[in-house]
């Protein structure tokens, strides 16, 4: 189906006063195309334009892309660093000074190398983030490993990602967040979509989800909430929170017992059938409602509908992997699109809903504790020696695989770990367990923070570098389809900030490692540097030069040369990645979550975004419109259990788990199961529901269960009608 079903093209015409620079947006993995308008005259963003030559969005955009550009010039932008004195303010915005970049790179380098050299190379960390550009991301990893020699370097992807990632490598050797491309959704006949609040989490997606249902396909949903998605699918499998397991299991095994198995498919590219089989023959649809909370009859549905489809996607998110199986629940729902033969074609496969905007890139290319540019590992010597070829150094000289994002708190308490260098992150507020994380960040030796504002986290730092916003700076990112896009530098830096590819080389020189670093003088040489480190690798960038994205409107990795247009589909030879060219079935018993409902904490918690804003806030929650739009967090109850527990709606509630408790109004709303409350992640301070998380971890992914845990629900003494953090004016 023509894409101009949708939109004809249409050309973005300039303003005499204004030029228009091509770019995407900065928030979520969609990269929704938009046209930044850029005042001729100040030089500086004054707004922004829907791109209708983008392919993926065809000139949409949603509430958080139409104001980004707002984020650029904001008056809360850090335009000096930053030194606190009085260690006793940390975890305050209190007791900052500005000074220069010598004076804090002196301090830096200073604190760093005294830590390293009384307790060793491995006392100073690195803990970074996925929205930043590729050649940032890679840059991060060379930095830590090669600058400060340390093993110890993870990412905020190992919160939003990880379990994707564990599954996908299980499953097929390699992990590219989606087998086909986003223009292959609207013509296949059956989305089968599970923990994705998709309408307001990728909300530029859904005018290709609608299409399949007015071609007369169908659509199927798994989630606790009757979300805006659900609302309009063909089944609602309403499970309860952690549950997904089972689910998965079920579909599999009604598919083979209803004869939808492509049992050549299956013998030919599969490894793992009969063990597969035998664990799955358990999950009736009676034995599997009694643990999901689903009608039998939805389920037999369910698997009825895909297994007739003649094409099929399996599609999820943040719902099913951020949970302690998150990486079971992937490879679960991926034996769906593997026991039926629907991958590796066009119409037909898994995808991913990427959270963060480079979600893809970013944990591909070594900021992860275990791996290496390209996606090597860290574990074997023929990778290692490969990339220490590019970087310059012996492979004796490249450390070891380090931890997890969590276990690196747990870490910082026992002081195996005594300075951070934090950067595009906000673990503040976007960790498990925040009381905890929040103790030992203030517990740290010394702590470097580089944000575009005084972010949570920020506030626990010794010093804070200006770092600049996505409109300053130009790079690659790879959006959910695993295409390498670009982004292009719209106006200067504002005030003394600085990318933080050139905040690290600058420090490397600093510290003594600058022969590895100083020959990067632009964006454009650490791209050139990227591309080469990568080469050989399972994500092969090399032949994704910036001149062929400009020319192909992205390409898709692996991409091996210049010659080579890229991949968008995967798998259409039907060989894998294992070494024998087949996929694994995997065999997954079910496992509860890590916390069920008990006497004391009878309700299960779930937590999500809001179509208003993104990840921890620190963005969002300053732009004056999506702050009007959802200015708070809430906490949705089901009418049956605010009629239990005699709440009124609005009022406000304590709620509580075994790891701390928090304020919230309440939302009376049916779209949510009885058994289950809901609150967004977006907020901070005594506003934020990680108080309240687990942090339980999945064994592969590491990934903490934020998506499950026991709560219960408490009116409070006086029956306010504010939470605590407003009548305190949002001061601890």
């Amino acid at each position: 189906m023509p894409e101009d079903k949708f939109f004809k093209v249409i050309a973005n015409k300039t303003h005499p006063n204004e030029r228009l620079v091509k770019t995407h947006c900065s928030y979520c993995g969609m990269q929704c195309g938009m046209n930044l308008r850029v005042d001729t005259a100040s030089n500086k963003i004054i707004g922004v334009e829907p791109r209708y030559d983008w392919p993926v969005t065809l000139g949409k955009m949603c509430p958080k892309g139409v104001t980004a550009y707002q984020q650029t010039n904001h008056p809360d932008r850090l335009l000096k660093p930053l030194i606190r004195d009085d260690a006793s303010t940390k975890g305050t915005k209190e007791g900052f000074r500005e000074a220069s970049w010598e004076e804090a790179y002196d301090l830096i380098v200073n604190r760093f190398q005294s830590l390293q050299k009384q307790y060793g190379k491995d006392s100073v960390s690195v803990f970074s983030g996925v929205s930043m550009t590729n050649e940032k991301c890679y840059l991060t990893g060379k930095f830590a490993r090669v600058a400060l020699q340390t093993r110890y370097i993870d990412y905020n992807g190992r919160f939003c990602m990880s379990s994707a990632a564990a599954g996908f490598l299980r499953t097929f050797g390699v992990d590219r967040g989606s087998t086909l491309p986003w223009t292959d959704l609207h013509e296949t006949d059956c989305l089968f979509i599970a923990g994705s609040n998709t309408a307001e989490c990728h909300p530029t997606s859904m005018f290709r989800v609608w299409e399949v249902q007015n071609r007369g396909g169908y659509l199927i949903v798994a989630d606790p909430r009757e979300t805006p998605i659900a609302r309009r699918a063909d089944i609602h499998l309403d499970l309860r929170p952690g549950t997904d397991l089972a689910l998965a299991n079920c579909m599999v095994n009604l598919l083979i017992q209803n004869g939808h198995a492509d049992e050549a498919f299956v013998r030919e590219h599969t490894n793992g059938y009969d063990e597969m089989a035998e664990v799955v023959k358990a999950f009736t649809p009676e034995y599997t409602s009694e643990i999901t909370g689903i009608a039998p009859e939805k389920l037999i549905r369910a698997a009825e509908i895909y297994g007739k489809a003649p094409n099929a996607v399996v599609m999820f998110a943040r719902g099913i992997e951020q949970q302690q199986k998150g990486a079971d629940n992937v490879s679960g729902y991926t034996n769906m699109c593997l026991v039926t033969g629907k991958i590796g074609r066009p119409k037909s496969g898994v995808a991913t809903f990427t959270g963060q905007g480079n979600g893809q890139g970013g944990r591909e290319h070594g900021q992860k504790s275990d791996l290496l540019p390209g996606y090597r590992k860290i574990t074997n010597p023929k990778h290692v020696e490969e990339v220490c070829k590019v970087w310059g150094i012996s492979p004796e000289e490249m450390p070891e695989a380090g931890v997890s994002a969590y276990e690196m708190f747990e870490l910082m308490e026992k002081k195996t770990i005594r300075g951070l260098y934090l950067l595009c992150s906000n673990p503040a507020v976007s960790a498990p367990n925040q009381n905890y994380v929040r103790a030992v960040l203030k517990d740290l030796d010394f702590m470097v923070c580089s944000d575009l504002y005084l972010s949570e986290s920020a506030e626990f730092a010794d010093v804070v570098l200006p770092s600049t916003s996505w409109s300053e700076d130009e790079g690659t990112v790879t959006n959910l389809e695993g295409r390498i896009i670009k982004i292009n530098k719209a106006q200067e830096p504002v005030g003394e900030s600085k990318p933080d590819w050139l905040i690290e080389v600058e420090l490397a020189e600093r510290l003594g490692r600058g022969q590895y670093f100083r020959h990067l003088k632009t964006a454009k040489d650490v791209a050139d540097e990227f591309r080469l480190a990568t080469k050989g690798g399972y994500a092969d960038y090399y032949g994704a030069t910036w001149e062929k994205i400009d020319r192909q409107n992205g390409v898709f990795w692996p991409c091996k040369d210049e010659e080579d247009p890229g991949t968008p589909r995967m798998f259409l030879d039907k060989r894998f990645y294992h070494p024998d060219g087949k996929a694994k079935l995997c065999a997954l018993p079910y496992r509860p979550p890590a916390e069920e409902p008990c006497e004391q904490y009878p309700l299960r918690l779930t937590t999500g975004r809001v179509v208003y804003h993104y990840l921890s806030g620190n963005q969002t929650r300053r732009i004056p419109f999506l702050r009007d739009m959802c200015p708070e967090p809430y906490v949705e109850v089901h009418p049956e259990t605010a009629r239990l527990y005699g709440i009124e709606h609005e009022e406000v509630v304590r709620l509580h788990t075994r790891r701390g408790e928090a304020f919230y109004k309440v939302k009376i709303i049916e779209a949510i199961r009885p058994d289950t409350v809901f609150v967004p992640y977006h907020f901070g301070h005594e506003q934020s529901i990680n108080l309240l998380t687990i942090p339980a971890l999945d064994p592969m992914s590491r990934m903490p269960e934020f998506k499950v845990c026991a709560a219960q629900i408490q009116k409070t003494a006086d029956g306010r009608k504010q939470p605590v953090y407003e009548a305190t004016g949002g001061k601890r």
